[in-house]
């Protein structure tokens, strides 16, 4: 295994692109490698996350609809707490001018579509490698007066432990390392959560029940309908 098979299960990518099956295939693919990845769909999903969550790379889609890649680098790199976190651009424009354009905004590197995987890894590899040690793992999620642990899987509410299965926290875990973007119900029922078909639905209504003040209106666990679930944490 290469370097970032190594290391990668330390590494947590964030992967920007509106394309559905494009960002789905790379969540695959790089998941297979070893990283832990997180989807976003658009530039204002990919803000929300990276305000929440530590990431060690984002790989962005220039190409999208409302903010494009070249506006989001703008704004990453004028953020004091963001700014040398490293980027890789992968986008169907692949002209000098757009490389340079990309690069002047700050961009770590610059892929062209279609790409090879191996050639993405090895760059990925590469710029983790000069990047240096991983950023440090978001542990918790606040969850209004509950504070959810991704490592111990424990839930608290109002300092309160609050029981869990394991089946609850591993589902719980799978949608907070994918929060505030839409997670289907198969990616949950393969989450480790030993959930399949409709019992994700009913995990679910356990999770509402612990964690919402009303579960019938749920805040913080949300339906995205005809695709499955999506946590939206404090």
């Amino acid at each position: 295994m290469s370097q970032a098979g190594s290391g990668a299960s330390q590494r947590h990518l964030l992967v920007v692109d509106d394309d559905n099956r494009i960002r789905d295939l790379l969540k695959q693919f790089l998941s297979r490698a070893g990283f832990r990845v997180t989807g976003a769909q658009d530039a204002d999903a990919a803000r929300r996350l990276v305000a929440m969550l530590d990431f060690d790379l984002l790989i962005l889609d220039v190409m999208m609809p409302g903010e494009d890649g070249f506006a989001f680098a703008r704004w990453l790199r004028s953020q004091p707490g963001l700014a040398s976190l490293p980027v890789l651009m992968l986008t169907a424009r692949g002209l000098a001018a757009d490389r340079i354009e990309g690069l002047t905004l700050g961009a770590d590197d610059y892929l062209a579509k279609p790409f090879e995987p191996r050639e993405l890894l090895l760059r990925i590899e590469a710029i983790l490698r000069r990047a240096g040690p991983p950023a440090g793992i978001q542990r918790q999620v606040r969850l209004g007066t509950c504070i959810f642990d991704l490592e111990r899987l424990e839930l608290s509410r109002n300092g309160v432990l609050v029981r869990l299965t394991e089946a609850e926290g591993q589902l719980l875990k799978a949608l907070a390392l994918s929060a505030n973007a839409p997670v289907e119900r198969h990616v949950l029922a393969s989450s480790g959560a030993d959930a399949a078909g409709r019992a994700v639905d009913v995990q679910v209504t356990r999770l509402r029940r612990k964690i919402e003040d009303d579960p019938r209106t749920p805040r913080y666990l949300q339906t995205v309908r005809g695709v499955g679930y999506m946590l939206a944490p404090d």
